[in-house]
């Protein structure tokens, strides 16, 4: 009997009429929802026949409800690098193994990155709408170069940073759990420990996965640490942050600005006191949209699917949890 493979959240669209669903739809039989499930009871129905899923978006929540209301699941494929919308736990419990495509977007999320930080030292929103106004603003702008870039976390997205700060001359130093003499060679980044980066940095940026031990890893402390002239910028996840304190921070000018891709409610809802700062740039949770990017990593999680039901070993940078069904 062919496998049962579900895609419970392709909205908006992104794997449908790819040659990533053309490959697997060659694995068993595909079906693909393209609008989003409502509640958990929802979820349970699309997905409670079937031994595979592929998790497109983050608003689908694998509880242990939905998770232990699906006996047949065997594995969920996700389609990024975030984890923090499945149940690790009750997966590793209930046998079901979980993995995602570490690494896909990497490059594009690095890039769009990039860009947050000159529009903000730049002031680039501001002086387009000047200039489409009629206005010649002459504003002082923030030159990168020989400023300090520090990034809290060195995995793939971070490495691609630090190699394009380099390039805008920028001096970069680094925070991770795992620092070691091999990997600031490699990346050629002095690691710190996080008060002095906080204390030391132009700019900081936020490169680390959202889990138990992250979640709101920078507080009001940490904003109190950093220079008043320093830029945040956050492409990551928004519950790294704690929301609250960075607003208050921008408000009362104890940091110069910071610019945004990820936020706590998503779509960000009109009024938000976000949308209220001057010295805030914001984009819709886009970092990782390039072509490239998209089928690179919905080919990835494909591919974990087709290894995972072959019954081969699965590249162990994807495997998030190695269950047992």
């Amino acid at each position: 009997m062919a496998c049962q493979i579900v895609i419970p959240d392709d909205f908006p669209t992104a794997i449908s009429g790819t040659e990533a669903e053309e490959k697997l739809r060659g694995l068993g039989n595909v079906r693909i929802y393209s609008h989003k499930a409502e509640t958990q009871e929802e979820l349970i129905k699309r997905i409670k026949a079937c031994e595979a899923v592929i998790n497109i978006r983050a608003y689908s929540h694998f509880s242990r409800q939905v998770l232990t209301s699906c006996p047949h699941l065997r594995l969920i494929s996700i389609w990024g690098t975030g984890t923090d919308n499945v149940d690790l736990e009750s997966a590793r419990e209930l046998g079901i193994t979980v993995t995602n495509t570490p690494g896909a977007n990497a490059l594009s999320v690095a890039e769009h990155t990039i860009a947050l930080l000159l529009a903000l030292a730049r002031q680039i929103p501001r002086l387009d709408r000047e200039v489409r106004l009629g206005n010649w603003p002459r504003v002082e702008m923030v030159q990168l170069s020989a400023k300090v870039l520090g990034l809290f976390g060195l995995g793939a997205i971070g490495r691609h940073m630090a190699r394009m700060a380099k390039g805008l001359g920028m001096d970069v130093i680094a925070w991770t759990y795992h620092p070691s003499p091999e990997r600031a060679r490699e990346s050629g980044v002095h690691f710190v420990i996080k008060e002095e980066l906080l204390k030391t940095a132009d700019v900081v940026s936020l490169h680390l996965r959202l889990n138990d031990e992250t979640k709101g890893f920078l507080k009001k402390e940490d904003f109190d640490l950093m220079k008043p002239n320093a830029f945040f910028v956050n492409t990551a996840r928004a519950a790294l942050v704690e929301s609250g304190a960075l607003q208050e921070a921008l408000r009362s000018k104890k940091i110069a600005g910071a610019a945004l891709d990820v936020y706590d409610e998503e779509p960000l809802p009109p009024g938000d006191p976000l949308t209220t700062l001057p010295n805030v740039v914001l984009t819709p949770h886009n970092a990782g949209l390039t072509p490239e990017a998209t089928i690179n990593g919905l080919m990835m999680a494909v591919q974990n699917a087709e290894t995972f039901l072959a019954g081969k070993d699965i590249d162990p940078t994807c495997l998030v949890v190695r269950g047992s069904r």
